[in-house]
């Protein structure tokens, strides 16, 4: 099949696999009644392993713009899972950490991500993964750098 051919199919793989998984996701968060949407729990799972971080490093990270993250951090912190620290230099910048009710809940979603990871890779080898991780790991590197995103 010529490149172009190949090209064309990986950006519709690409685009309909991740809203297949999306969908996995907001299905199965609604089924558990887990009080936060998966994009939620994205951000909550970075500060639990991060410990502190500052809005736009979680834009960056997730390639969401400061108002979405923004918007997200405000109802968790509102839910109680996550807190504002004010910056040391005084500025209007704030350190974003997870609080004990958000550790708990994300410990508490974990298992559930972790099934869902295992759904999504069934009858995939370990060899196979590793393969198709460095191969998008390729792809998102070629993009990357051809994208201006307003972060």
């Amino acid at each position: 099949m010529p490149k172009h051919i190949l090209g064309k199919r990986i950006g519709t793989m690409l685009f309909t696999t991740g809203t297949l998984s999306r969908c996995l996701s907001s299905q199965t968060f609604n089924e558990k009644k887990f009080p936060v949407t998966p994009e939620q729990f994205l951000i909550l799972s970075l500060l639990v392993e991060n410990k502190e971080l500052y809005q736009r490093q979680i834009s960056e990270i997730t390639l969401k713009d400061r108002a979405n993250v923004s918007r997200i951090i405000n109802i968790l912190e509102n839910k109680g899972y996550v807190k504002r620290t004010d910056d040391s230099n005084g500025r209007k910048i704030h350190k974003i950490t997870v609080t004990e009710k958000g550790k708990e809940l994300a410990d508490f979603i974990t298992p559930t991500t972790m099934e869902l990871r295992k759904i999504i890779t069934k009858d995939i080898k370990t060899d196979e993964l590793e393969f198709f991780l460095e191969i998008m790991d390729k792809i998102y590197r070629n993009i990357r750098d051809k994208v201006n995103l307003q972060i």
